[in-house]
């Protein structure tokens, strides 16, 4: 499924008008027909129910006065509270009032204290609340009147549907310049916004409800719409059956160069992902002083030592250590570095060779993506696209600018991190954003907040190495994330909030029985 900014679904609403010949007003009865559905699935039975349905002055409004409709004829008890200049009424918007009023249907304006008072008292029998107030095309501060809608609706408690996206968030970056509506339900019309995943906008969201509302889907799937949202659909495109005739040396011969005195389970839990996530042969290349720890603690992933800066300083560096690194990677179909590898100098340097020297699918995570910093002419002429799985701290620090910045506007910094690096940037966040050189932008639809929690971007990162020789390296990333996500789901089924790193790294191969099962048609 598409997730569209802004502009491309306004491109899209006046295309459906003059390349499709569809009113305006359809589209505005299709979207107040399916939020007043949206809302008796959350009531139940609508008779007799009490609704309060608050309207804006734009379309956002137009679909909140058709969904009172639709709401009165399903036996609903409706009154409008409208917030703004009735002047201002769109046209479609101020024809769905006028059909209201001949209805009956009582509308109130929100202009004097006497009407905030009746909402007040509403409020407190109301039964749910339908957000039609601002929608997708807010930019600056919110106005006075709405800002005390949209306090007052939260303070009151009660469950809302938002229609679009909650009234308050930004729908392309999903920020929240005051205050937003805290909806139990949005039902968000044509396609889903990038706001609804990125925060604070998604812990506004509620349950996400997509309809096409009748728009045509050569629109809705237009390839010039470069965010796509990876779901159980698109995830099951990505990983090739594994012939009957396979053996290890064909399912990924990986090479995982990690670790640091200190950080030796980092090392552990991304070498072991690759091989539950599938691959066939799995090396850790480690400090020669911690080796003989590792060795014992891995059993299926096999280890090397490598040169030291210093005897039992457990840092990896100099020419010895370069020599042997770039001998191995020889045998190997692809290369992760970084996981626990440390910082220091030495470690930075050979990193910036190794990969200076790759002509092979290759993964950067954490200490390896820092040893860019201030190197980023260097990462954008390696001689293949490097695959990086920063948070969003080390991707700020990466391109030198201060958190809140990558945040102000997430999925334009990081699409043009990728084109000027020439990478493909694994994005970990709330939703975790794959984006690719040539523009395109995949989300997430798996993962929750209990992965917070530390070494769990070691296992993505060995789990999107461990896919490189199973489908195309290209599509690697996004099933990595993918399966990464659902693993955590499964977790957190068992655990909630206290899953550990290696209670993802246990469901792995659970996710991936799920995703084949899927591919059956199975349960």
């Amino acid at each position: 499924m598409k997730i569209s900014l802004v502009e491309e679904m306004r491109a899209i609403d006046a295309k459906a008008k003059d390349e499709y010949g569809i009113p305006e007003l359809v589209l505005m009865e299709n979207a107040g027909h399916r939020t007043a559905e949206a809302v008796c699935e959350l009531l139940g039975q609508p008779d007799g129910k009490s609704v309060i349905v608050l309207a804006g002055t734009g379309n956002n409004g137009g679909d909140a006065f058709a969904a009172a409709r639709h709401l009165v004829n399903d036996g609903a008890r409706v009154k409008i509270f409208l917030v703004g200049d009735p002047e201002h009424l769109t046209a479609s918007a101020a024809k769905n009032r006028a059909t209201d009023e001949k209805m009956g249907i009582e509308i109130y304006e929100l202009t004097s204290d006497r009407a905030w008072d009746r909402l007040n008292v509403s409020l407190r029998f109301a039964d749910v609340v339908v957000d039609g107030i601002l929608g997708t095309g807010i930019h600056g501060e919110l106005k006075k009147p709405v800002l005390r809608l949209i306090e007052t609706v939260n303070a009151s408690g009660k469950a809302v549907v938002s229609i679009d996206i909650p009234s308050g968030v930004i729908a392309d970056t999903g920020a929240v310049t005051s205050v937003a509506i805290q909806a139990a339900t949005t039902l968000t019309l044509g396609l889903p916004k990038p706001g609804h995943f990125l925060c604070p906008g998604a812990a506004c969201t509620g349950e996400l409800l997509v309809d096409d509302i009748g728009l045509p889907l050569s629109l809705l799937t237009d390839a010039a719409i470069r965010q796509t949202l990876l779901d159980d659909e698109a995830a099951k495109a990505l990983l090739p059956e594994r012939p009957l005739d396979a053996h290890k040396g064909m399912c990924g011969r990986i090479l995982v160069i990690a670790g640091s005195r200190g950080m030796t389970g980092a090392a552990y839990l991304a070498s072991l992902a690759a091989l539950k996530a599938g691959a066939g042969i799995v090396t850790l290349a480690v400090p020669e002083s911690l080796h003989d720890l590792m060795e014992m603690k891995t059993t299926e992933v096999m280890t090397v030592p490598v040169p030291e800066t210093k005897p039992q300083s457990g840092i990896m560096g100099g020419d010895k250590a370069l020599g042997t690194l770039l001998e191995l990677t020889g045998s190997y179909d692809a290369v992760l570095m970084g996981p626990g590898l440390g910082r220091a100098p030495e470690t930075g340097e050979l990193v910036r060779k190794i990969a200076a020297f790759l002509e092979k699918p290759m993964v950067l995570d954490a200490d390896a993506i820092y040893a860019f910093r201030g190197h980023l002419k260097e990462l954008a002429r390696c001689k293949q696209v490097p695959v990086l799985t920063p948070h969003l701290g080390e991707l700020a620090g990466l391109l030198g600018i201060e958190l809140p910045e990558l945040r102000e506007n997430l999925i334009q910094r990081v699409r043009n991190a990728a084109a000027d690096l020439q990478c493909l940037i694994v994005a970990k966040s709330e939703c975790t954003l794959a984006a690719y050189p040539q523009g395109e932008v995949f989300f997430t639809s798996k993962g929750n907040p209990g992965m917070a929690t530390a070494g769990c971007g070691d296992v993505l990162a060995g789990t999107i190495a461990g896919l490189m020789e199973q489908t195309e390296s290209g599509l690697a990333p996004i099933l990595g994330v993918y399966l990464h996500g659902l693993a955590g789901d499964l977790a957190a089924s068992k655990f909630g909030e206290g899953l550990t790193a290696s209670d993802v790294l246990a469901e792995v191969p659970h996710a991936l029985v799920r995703l084949r099962r899927a591919q059956h048609g199975q349960k």
